[in-house]
C-alpha cells in the first residue's frame, strides 16, 4: 500500500525532553513568554516553544524542534505540530536555540542547514555555559552571521540583544523595556496585590469611620430632641 499526504502521521512529539538542565529551560520561557507578551495584541503572530515544525507534506521525517520560533502571519492557538502546508505555506521567520551540554556540533550544524534551506530569516544562539551569543540574518538567500551581536536590535521583532556583565542573555522591547523573569513578573504581582488590599482597607476604614460619624450625629440630635431642642432648626440657624 502506498501511503498518501492524507494517511500520513505526523507525531506531535520526537521523543526528546524539552531541555536538558534547569538554566536552559528558564531561558526558553524566558524567551517564548517575552516575545508572547510582546505581540499579546497581535493576534497573527504566533509564537511556539519546542514544537515540531514539518516544512513539507508527504515526509514526517523531515523535522526540527526549534527551542523557540515566531511566526508572523499566522493566527495564535494550539497546535501540536508546526505543520507548514496547513499554515499558509509560511516558515517560521525567527528561531532561537539555547545551547546544552548534551548538544554536539555536528546537531547544531544540522540544524543550521536545515533552517538555511527552509526560510528561516532571523536564527540565533544562546550558550548559557560558555556566555556566548550568536545570530545569523538571511541575506541573499542564506543565513549570514552577524557581526556585531552586541546591541543588535532584530529586523523582525524590533528586540535589542544584550549580555549583561555576567553574560546573561537580556532582550529588550521596542519601548526599551526589559523581558520579564516569571519571578519578576511574579514579585509584581504581588506588590499590586498588597497595594490594592491596602487601598481597600483604607476604603473600609473610612467607611467605618464615616458610619460611627453618622451614628454620633444621630444620638446627638436625639439628645438635642430630649433637651426640647430642633436640631434641624438649629442646623439653619
Amino acid at each position: 500500500m502506498v501511503a498518501t499526504p492524507t494517511s500520513i502521521v505526523y507525531p506531535d512529539s520526537d521523543g526528546l525532553p524539552m531541555s536538558d538542565n534547569t538554566r536552559q529551560f528558564e531561558y526558553i520561557v524566558y524567551i517564548k513568554k517575552g516575545i508572547d507578551w510582546l505581540f499579546s495584541d497581535d493576534p497573527q503572530v504566533f509564537v511556539g516553544g519546542d514544537l515540531l515544525w514539518y516544512p513539507q507534506e508527504g515526509n514526517n521525517k523531515l523535522r526540527q524542534a526549534p527551542d523557540v520560533m515566531v511566526v508572523f502571519g499566522r493566527p495564535k492557538g494550539d497546535r501540536g505540530s508546526y505543520q507548514q502546508w496547513k499554515e499558509d505555506h509560511l516558515p517560521p521567520q525567527v528561531v532561537f536555540e539555547i545551547i546544552s551540554p548534551s548538544n554536539t556540533i555536528p546537531e547544531m550544524t544540522r540544524k543550521f542547514q536545515f533552517y538555511d534551506r527552509y526560510g528561516i530569516e532571523e536564527y540565533y544562539i544562546y550558550d548559557p555555559d560558555r556566555l556566548s551569543l550568536g545570530g545569523f540574518l538571511r541575506q541573499d538567500g542564506r543565513l549570514e552571521a552577524i557581526e556585531a551581536i552586541e546591541g543588535w536590535v532584530s529586523p523582525r521583532l524590533k528586540v535589542r540583544f544584550t549580555l549583561s556583565e555576567d553574560g546573561s542573555l537580556e532582550l529588550y522591547r521596542p519601548d526599551g523595556r526589559p523581558f520579564e523573569r516569571y519571578e519578576e513578573i511574579a514579585a509584581r504581582a504581588d506588590q499590586e496585590r498588597q497595594r490594592a488590599d491596602q487601598a481597600e482597607h483604607r476604603a473600609q476604614r473610612a467607611e467605618a469611620q464615616l458610619a460611627e460619624q453618622q451614628t454620633e450625629i444621630a444620638r446627638l440630635k436625639e439628645q438635642l430632641k430630649s433637651m426640647g431642642q430642633d436640631p434641624d432648626r438649629l442646623n439653619r440657624t
